[in-house]
């Protein structure tokens, strides 16, 4: 069983019109494709004939056809016509993730029905510049372990040598079904003042907006799950495009993207030897404590088992 949750698929510039897109997702394999319509989808991979691989069909209007025997799938999933003309046997369908594609990304959700949308950041697109972009490589280890860095304070504090102003915020985290959010104020690594909101979307989408040295920038790492045990990490950078002129908004988005990336990469070296155990923490984890109840207690599904592997 898999969390429910948006998972990113593939960044919006891979996604050509009239391409199809194979990727690796949960404990199986999916084809995103972009028709006519423009519009992204996101399916099973195989074929409900003899299960060829449709990421090496082809897109043709708005559907999909398989490269094998010429079925043809609807963007709903379900097979609207065969090359022999054999009439589509009534269990002749694809599974249909509901898909959304949000900050250059195109985004798949486990379940039936979206129990959230993708976050968000507090101004319209059109007036943030955007970097986007995704790690070459995946970390072996399951998303929501990255997930925990973020109500970890200790870490916060003691790895990447973040200093908070006010004590601890554990009694003020915001905590729904689906995430847990909070603010701080301190100072980075190097002195520079910051104000931030951060937290964890599902249990695979950290979301971060605030201020360093008094310019908001806004960043997202949506994590993604292409197997069990690993995690592609994907990258949103945001910066306001009316707080500087075109050169010195790209010059700070190069500069938050460079310390949110060493941030990341501070992690990496150490959650890949992460092994959670009870018992041992201490008041400063508090916060800590309670996301691994929510972890716990956090939905589970698999809706598309049959039809992925």
């Amino acid at each position: 069983m898999f969390s429910e949750s948006w998972f990113p698929i593939c960044l919006s510039r891979e996604l050509l019109a009239g391409k199809i897109l194979g990727v690796d997702f949960l404990d199986g394999r999916v084809v995103a494709y972009r028709g006519e319509n423009g519009e992204a989808r996101v399916m099973s991979a195989y074929c409900s004939h003899v299960g060829a691989d449709l990421s090496v069909g082809d897109v043709q209007g708005d559907t999909i056809r398989c490269a094998f025997h010429h079925w043809r799938y609807d963007g709903n999933g379900v097979c609207v016509a065969t090359k022999v003309g054999d009439p589509p046997p009534k269990a002749a369908c694809l599974f249909k993730f509901p898909t959304c594609e949000r900050h250059g990304i195109v985004f798949a959700y486990n379940g039936e029905h979206p129990r959230f949308e993708v976050p968000d950041f507090p101004y319209p697109d059109s007036e943030l510049a955007m970097n986007v972009s995704v790690m070459p490589d995946d970390v072996p280890t399951d998303p929501w372990v990255l997930s925990c860095n973020t109500p970890d304070m200790q870490h916060i504090k003691a790895l990447h040598s973040i200093t908070f102003e006010q004590e601890d915020p554990h009694d003020s985290v915001e905590w729904t079904d689906h995430s847990m959010l909070y603010d701080f104020k301190g100072r980075h690594a190097l002195g520079e003042p910051i104000d931030y909101r951060v937290g964890i979307y599902g249990n695979n989408i950290y979301y971060q907006s605030g201020t360093i040295e008094g310019r908001w920038f806004g960043a997202m790492t949506p994590f993604a799950l292409p197997r069990p045990g690993h995690t592609r990490v994907f990258a949103i950078l945001a910066a306001r495009k009316d707080e500087g002129d075109e050169a010195s908004t790209k010059a700070f988005l190069r500069a938050v993207t460079e310390l949110e990336m060493k941030v990341v990469g501070e992690d990496i070296p150490i959650v890949n030897t992460i092994h959670f155990r009870p018992g041992t923490l201490t008041r400063s984890d508090r916060t800590l404590a309670r996301f691994f109840q929510y972890l716990r207690d956090y939905p589970r599904c698999h809706p598309s088992a049959e039809f992925i592997t």
